[in-house]
């Protein structure tokens, strides 16, 4: 069967597949088209060495009732021993079977069950290389986008979409236009699905890596990331190595680094956050521009004590700051505005002093 070694070898190589699962599959097609040619009721086997097919008959007393269903699997021992003396019942016999003799039929059924298989094992090859991909960024070329403003894009073997609804805001690609985005999911369906986004947390945290050396050398880490995709974000950095200032160094000269990144997210703005082990501080420092006075946790609960003046900076335009600040920090974030009552005593103690000046005169 050296036919079929090289037809495995070929596969392999044009395909870029695995030589021992194309040997696989190609002993199964040998198999399946056997038993199509010579009936389903015949066992095959295949010897992995040289590849070459045989018919397997087990030897069965001659009362055996499974004679009687004239199946081609069991032969009776008095018939066995006109062929080979010494068989003893549970013993096999195997007889090679060609199918290079077999004329048009079986080369027609071998190569309909090879490229059967051998796609199965590419979908399959594919899938994997994919789905172990989950979570990194990709780039390809936009080829289609729909009525619904799905954009279909070419990535190497297989055509991922990108929905509408993940993608930033404003947002709009046409035919010919190289998109950068993170693999959100790979699934079957009919073929192999890849849905990709640009709106993922995690495709920020790609695009820092990409743009960051220190981010990509492991020297800073991106800690946790929240987004409201096209408008705002925060990421908490820490750094790994000594005399690096994870913020100085995600920002870049003159925020070029930052800028590159932002640029890519539709102009979004990005907040960088120093890392602190206690999460009091890491609240207060996620609020920023807010200055918070103090910040207190009960449960998953933080209560973030600040000035009057200080609220509209916390809570942010449309609620965004408080908002990405409680998903970065994973608590509910309640905001306990002081009262002027200090300022009040401040300007009662001027009054006081200013009527015992007046009275001095």
């Amino acid at each position: 069967m050296e036919k079929i070694a090289d037809i495995i070898e070929s596969i392999a190589n044009e395909k870029n597949l695995d030589l021992e699962h194309v040997k696989e599959k190609v002993v199964m097609a040998l198999i399946n088209t056997a038993k199509k040619i010579y009936g389903q009721e015949y066992e095959f086997f295949v010897d992995q060495k040289n590849l070459n097919l045989y018919q397997k008959i087990t030897i069965v007393d001659d009362e055996d009732e499974r004679l009687q269903n004239k199946s081609e699997s069991f032969i009776a021992l008095s018939k066995a021993k006109a062929e080979v003396p010494d068989v003893e019942i549970g013993d096999e016999l195997t007889y090679e079977c060609s199918l290079e003799n077999l004329g048009r039929t079986a080369v027609n059924t071998l190569h309909k069950e090879l490229e059967y298989h051998i796609q199965k094992l590419l979908e399959q090859t594919i899938f994997e290389k994919y789905k172990n991909k989950v979570g990194q960024m990709v780039f390809g070329t936009v080829v289609r986008v729909d009525n619904e403003e799905n954009t279909y894009i070419e990535i190497d073997e297989l055509r991922a979409f990108l929905p509408r609804k993940n993608r930033i805001k404003g947002e709009k690609f046409k035919i010919g236009d190289v998109v950068k985005a993170v693999i959100r999911r790979v699934y079957t369906d009919k073929g192999i699905k890849m849905e990709l986004s640009r709106t993922s947390p995690k495709f920020l945290e790609c695009l820092l890596q990409a743009e960051v050396p220190e981010i990509k050398d492991g020297y800073v880490s991106v800690v946790a990331c929240a987004r409201i995709p096209g408008e705002r974000a925060k990421i908490i950095l820490k750094t790994n190595g000594a005399n690096i200032d994870p913020v100085g160094a995600t920002v870049g000269v003159k925020g070029v680094r930052i800028n590159a990144v932002s640029k890519e997210l539709h102009n979004e703005n990005i907040d960088c956050i120093e890392f602190a082990n206690e999460n009091e501080i890491l609240i207060s420092r996620a609020l920023a521009p807010a200055i918070v006075n103090s910040v207190k946790i009960e449960g998953k609960k933080a209560i973030v004590s600040l000035n009057s003046e200080q609220k509209s900076k916390a809570i942010g335009k449309n609620g965004i700051n408080i908002r990405l600040a409680s998903m970065l920090s994973g608590y509910e974030i309640e905001l306990n505005e002081l009262t002027s009552h200090v300022n009040n005593t401040i300007s009662n103690q001027e009054a006081m002093k200013n009527l015992q000046d007046l009275f001095k005169i």
